[in-house]
């Protein structure tokens, strides 16, 4: 059993949580109710990210901890929603921990996933487009676009190629409110999610050293082991038991 660093929460009308009362479907129900009150006390809702996208995110946050993927001490989820246009924040940091938003801000994609909006991806070398899926971030290091940080894809065949792509996260002056004056949108990158000058040290400093990243996008042909759901409520049934007595989910 994983037993890492504590989330704290509250089940609805402080209903104890425990082995025998969490079992089959209503691990699934303990999970969204777990999504729920984080996506709520976030106030996710107001900054335009979908419920639906976040649990997919959660989802992935479980199972790739489970994989010891994670920092052990990791409770930062960074999702970024390309299902959006490139005029909207469509970048969060999440501290899941203590149910904060870190950060809401404008994210570039690949110039050859399309203009405002991105609809089509690639994990080829030289489509200059974006990769959907789930990355754990790496290191620091300071390149021709200055500081940045490098990722690993984890879905086989949708980002794995990231690290020969170098599909980093790096500061853009094309990603930026002037930008979307100019052109009517972003400006777009090679396939990295590039971010604003003005938001790159807090945005590296918040999620280096093997947090997650989860990039959505409109792909009927996208799938992901790590969003194995039947897998997610087992675990949040393991964790409820490791916490019976507190109620307090144990990651």
């Amino acid at each position: 059993m994983l037993c890492v660093t504590a989330i704290s929460w509250a089940p609805a009308e402080g209903k104890k949580i425990t082995a025998t009362t969490i079992t089959g479907h209503s691990a699934k129900e303990l999970f969204n109710e777990y999504v729920s009150s984080v996506y709520q006390a976030a106030s996710l809702n107001q900054t335009g990210l979908s419920q639906q996208v976040f649990e997919k995110a959660l989802t992935g946050y479980f199972n790739l901890k489970a994989a010891n993927k994670l920092s052990q001490n990791s409770g930062i989820v960074t999702v970024v929603d390309f299902t959006k246009s490139s005029r909207e924040k469509r970048m969060w940091i999440v501290d899941i921990m203590n149910k904060k938003l870190l950060l809401n801000t404008w994210v570039a994609h690949g110039q050859g996933s399309g203009g405002d909006l991105a609809d089509h991806f690639s994990n080829t070398n030289e489509s200059h487009q974006s990769s959907l899926g789930f990355y754990i971030t790496d290191d620091v290091y300071v390149g021709k676009h200055g500081r940045s940080l490098r990722l690993d894809g984890m879905d086989v065949g949708f980002n794995t190629a990231a690290r020969n792509r170098a599909i980093v996260v790096h500061a853009a002056d094309y990603v930026s409110q002037g930008a979307i004056a100019q052109l009517g949108r972003l400006g777009r990158s090679h396939g990295c999610p590039a971010v604003s000058p003005e938001v790159i040290d807090m945005v590296i400093n918040n999620i280096k050293g093997k947090t997650l990243l989860f990039i959505n996008g409109n792909d009927t042909n996208y799938t992901s082991k790590y969003l194995n759901d039947t897998f997610q409520s087992n675990f949040m049934l393991n964790m409820a038991s490791a916490g019976s007595t507190d109620s307090s989910p144990k990651i």
